[in-house]
């Protein structure tokens, strides 16, 4: 063969496969290509996926679990037969409500009993307790408690005498006693120096023959200054008479006015119990108070035997009925109870004494470490300040 021949046909050959290889190489790139497009497009699919349902997930809050107690009016879930309502109701229900709905909280509320609630906080199987719950030290070592919501005291309730009986404690009444003393010792004092200083020359004011009645007028006269108030100055002829006249004139109104002020309330008292003029009184007495509350606690710490209750109507049933000498209770509370038995003719002679002792401030009770606390807390204090909780203090403690 021809040198030039072979040499042609060595060129076709290497041209031939040269084309083949690069064709071969190109086809690998494509696929790889398209592996890598399917690859991407399924990163992107799932990429889709996941953004897609993560909003979901951070949107949506969790059913949390609240639980209350019938303590009117702050939670009312007991009709007064006895039998539950279908919805409660309330002053510390309302705060609820409206505080989930500022924070978007879905919730599921359940009755308990105090303890019962209590012990379920502290288990962690409720997160928020609400009713009048009362912040105390003890139970801030096992749950967390709000901001207060409401402050009040606690009260003192008796059912007032028979008319024969506070007559009697009236006039042996120590007070009363003590100031008829006071009032006869000052009346001597001042007759005595009016007499001495007037006798000889003011036949006017002591005008009885005898020294014994001369004296006796003297006492009247002391009398009248501390009862009746100053005499005319020209009744006396002495300066130094006139004189003492002007200053026992302003003493003597400013203690008519105290004495007044003492009597009235002494009086006050009287027709409802005057052996009671604080808790340390009942030591000595028949007491009731509510199981598991502040009020049982505070009488155990004074040392204060007592009844307990399940709930105020049994209390002031027994009040009225005699079973007890007196009860211990929030003021807030027995105070709306006794206003609405009033109105329903019932309770006519129980009266709450008025002094007051034992803060208390009332709280929503939280689970320990609660994710919630500040968010309840700075949505409380919203509500707090808003025109539709004060119109609803108005509604139920107005007018006592």
């Amino acid at each position: 063969m021809p040198p030039l021949l072979r040499s042609i046909i060595k060129l076709c050959v290497f041209c031939y496969l040269y084309s083949m290889a690069a064709y071969s190489y190109s086809s690998s790139v494509i696929n790889i290509s398209s592996a890598l497009i399917n690859i991407s497009s399924s990163a992107i699919t799932v990429s889709s996926v996941m953004t897609v349902s993560s909003p979901v997930n951070n949107i949506s809050n969790p059913v949390i679990n609240v639980g209350s107690y019938h303590c009117p009016p702050f939670v009312m879930s007991v009709h007064p037969n006895g039998s539950p309502q279908s919805t409660s109701s309330g002053l510390s229900i309302l705060l609820w409500q409206r505080i989930a709905n500022s924070l978007d909280l879905p919730y599921q509320i359940k009755n308990y009993a105090l303890q019962d609630l209590l012990d379920e906080i502290e288990a962690g199987n409720v997160e928020v307790g609400i009713s009048c719950i009362s912040i105390t030290p003890e139970r801030e070592l096992v749950m967390d408690f709000s901001h207060s919501f409401y402050e009040t005291h606690l009260a003192i309730a008796v059912k007032e005498k028979s008319y024969l009986r506070s007559f009697i404690d009236l006039i042996t009444n120590k007070t009363l006693l003590i100031i008829l003393a006071i009032i006869i010792v000052l009346a001597g004092i001042i007759g005595g120096i009016f007499y001495k200083l007037e006798h000889h020359i003011n036949e006017k004011l002591y005008s009885m023959p005898s020294k014994r009645a001369q004296w006796l007028e003297a006492f009247i006269l002391g009398l009248l200054f501390i009862t009746k108030g100053p005499f005319n100055y020209f009744e006396f002829k002495t300066l130094t008479g006139r004189v003492l006249t002007v200053l026992l004139g302003i003493t003597s109104t400013l203690f008519i006015a105290s004495i007044t002020a003492i009597l009235a309330s002494t009086f006050t008292l009287g027709l409802m119990n005057s052996d009671i003029k604080g808790p340390y009184d009942l030591i000595h007495l028949n007491v009731g108070a509510k199981v598991s509350t502040t009020s049982s606690i505070y009488l155990t710490n004074l040392g204060i035997v007592h009844q307990t209750f399940n709930n105020i109507d049994d209390m002031l049933l027994a009040l009225n009925n005699g079973e007890v000498d007196a009860i211990v209770e929030d003021n807030a509370i027995l105070k709306y109870k006794l206003k609405q038995a009033k109105q329903e003719g019932r309770y006519q002679h129980i009266s709450a004494l008025p002094y007051q002792f034992e803060k208390q401030n009332y709280g929503l009770a939280i689970k320990d470490s609660s994710p919630y606390t500040e968010q309840l807390n700075r949505a409380l204090l919203n509500v707090r300040q808003s025109p539709e909780w004060q119109q609803a203090l108005n509604q139920y403690f107005a007018e006592y």
